[in-house]
């Protein structure tokens, strides 16, 4: 059976670990070949290695911070000197959980400039190249957070809404080149990440980390956190080619949980 992403190069942001780890190792398991973003260049070059070695397949690794837009304009310039960016996934993303007047402005604005910024810098970088060949595939991680309201994660929220709102508003301006934009919104996924979220909450509510997770638990029909595959399979479908009537989506990946 030919692989799902043979010959196709896809670049991820925050790749090292947690959800964009899971989606580079399915991609490179479709045959994909991968250029890998996250902050941590050790570990990073790490993961790169792993995943050639275990794939056969070229992954080179990108150290860099998506806030820095001069780096990631750098970054796509040195990926696409390998050859051009067929799928794009802006993962990158960091959770700060507390109440709202509890925020202080340079820490909602760090929020957003991550989570949403960082979307907007690596894709206006990207997206000429795919314009120009008339074909791509932007695959944005957003959250059942960019759906509706949660108590004491405001800025969280307003960045993933703000994630979905410009994969809606880009699969409009794109679909014209042939270059499709969706978006996966996952419940909470089973993470080092998830760890940290559900101890803010603890805190925030004032109960222990367990009785936070129990909380968690009772709002998912389905009695547990997502594995972090179960989002990759989602991804490796929206970029390959068996999606190619799929655009301008924000699939919840959720248990059930956005129906009660």
């Amino acid at each position: 059976m030919t692989a799902r992403l043979a010959g196709k190069t896809a670049l991820i942001t925050g790749a090292s670990r947690g959800i964009g780890l899971a989606i580079a190792e399915a991609f490179a398991r479709e045959g994909a070949n991968l250029a890998l973003n996250a902050r941590d260049p050790v570990r990073l070059a790490e993961t790169a290695a792993a995943l050639s070695a275990a794939h056969g397949v070229r992954v080179t690794p990108h150290a860099a911070d998506v806030t820095d837009r001069a780096a990631m304009q750098r970054m796509v310039q040195d990926v696409e000197a390998l050859g051009p960016v067929d799928i794009l996934v802006n993962n990158a993303g960091i959770h700060m959980a507390r109440p709202f007047l509890e925020y202080s402005f340079e820490t909602f604005r760090e929020v957003l400039e991550t989570n949403v910024y960082g979307v907007v810098h690596v894709t206006q970088f990207v997206l000429p190249g795919m314009i120009a060949r008339k074909q791509g595939r932007v695959i944005n991680i957003a959250s059942t957070a960019g759906k509706g309201g949660t108590r004491n994660q405001s800025a969280y929220n307003a960045s993933k809404h703000a994630v979905v709102g410009l994969t809606r508003c880009l699969a409009l301006e794109m679909v014209a080149h042939n270059v499709l934009v969706n978006a996966i919104c996952p419940w909470v996924v089973d993470t080092d990440m998830a760890t940290g979220f559900i101890g803010e909450h603890a805190k925030n509510l004032g109960i222990d980390p367990a009785q936070a997770t129990a909380n968690f638990l009772a709002m998912v029909p389905i009695k547990r956190f997502i594995r972090p595959e179960e989002v990759a399979n989602l991804a490796v479908f929206l970029g390959s080619d068996e999606s190619s009537y799929v655009n301008g989506q924000s699939w919840a990946v959720d248990g059930g949980y956005s129906m009660i």
